[in-house]
């Protein structure tokens, strides 16, 4: 009796292990069905992880080139003004060039016939613009020329401090006010705002007589907007319109005027 015992214990043992044995959990269709399940949400969330990266670096790829746009967009602004201003400096260089007369025997009068080019008598006012009446004329001329012929050549470094050695040796000189507007231009177009602000504001203070005050307020007003101060950009260069018109300074100073107004400053 015990035998049969033991060998019904056995039977149960060997039946649990083969119910219970992983080939036997294989061969169930339910448990082949939960794997494939979990088998396809693993590989589906892996899928959605992918997605969510490419479209996370999609958006990546558009904000870099929109700020690559934007910045393409400034940098060929600032090429069209840089290429503005020494357009202008060139257009006035060759004026002034083709209408320099020969150096006169006595105190020069008008240096050039283009208009807004002709110098003033000597100033007399203004702190620092008494004569010294140490040079000639002639001597003035050739260091005033020379200072002329360097800026032409694009020196503009060697061209101002050629104007800044002119003005500190003749002050009083009948080709200060000129001198004064080509050394703020020296600073203009190398974009020195801040001496060339300086530069343009003393001519009008102490030559406020001087043809060239259009020119130098028109570049007063493109100062202020380089600087991005569009009140004062819009006022100077309104001045200019109202006070000097049918000139080229009132010309160029509408055109910023409605360039002002297209980019809405």
């Amino acid at each position: 009796m015990p035998r049969q015992l033991d060998r019904s214990a056995a039977g149960v043992v060997v039946l649990a292990i083969a119910l219970f044995s992983p080939a036997t959990l294989l061969a169930d269709p339910a448990t082949d069905a939960r794997l494939d399940r979990i088998e396809r949400q693993l590989e589906s969330r892996g899928l959605i992880d992918m997605l969510n990266q490419l479209e996370q670096l999609q958006r990546d790829v558009q904000q870099l080139r929109g700020e690559l746009e934007v910045q393409a967009h400034r940098t060929a602004d600032m090429q069209n003004r840089q290429r503005e201003q020494y357009l202008d400096i060139d257009r006035r260089l060759q004026q002034l060039e083709t209408g320099l007369a020969p150096a006169p025997a006595t105190p020069p009068e008008p240096i050039a016939t283009t208009p807004g080019l002709t110098a003033p008598p000597p100033a007399t006012g203004g702190p620092g613009m008494a004569s010294t009446g140490t040079a000639s004329p002639a001597t003035e001329q050739a260091e005033y020329d020379k200072a002329l012929a360097i800026l032409r050549e694009g020196r503009y470094t060697e061209a101002a401090a050629a104007f800044n050695r002119f003005l500190t040796d003749h002050p009083g000189s009948s080709y200060a006010d000129n001198a004064s507007y080509w050394l703020g231009e020296t600073y203009y177009v190398t974009r020195d705002f801040d001496r060339a602000m300086t530069t343009f504001s003393k001519l009008v203070e102490f030559h406020p007589a001087s043809p060239k005050v259009p020119d130098t307020r028109l570049k007063i007003g493109f100062i202020h907007y380089e600087n991005q101060n569009w009140p004062a950009a819009r006022e100077e260069l309104t001045l200019v319109v109202n006070e000097y018109p049918g000139t080229t300074a009132a010309r160029l100073a509408s055109d910023r005027l409605q360039r002002m107004q297209k980019e809405g400053h």
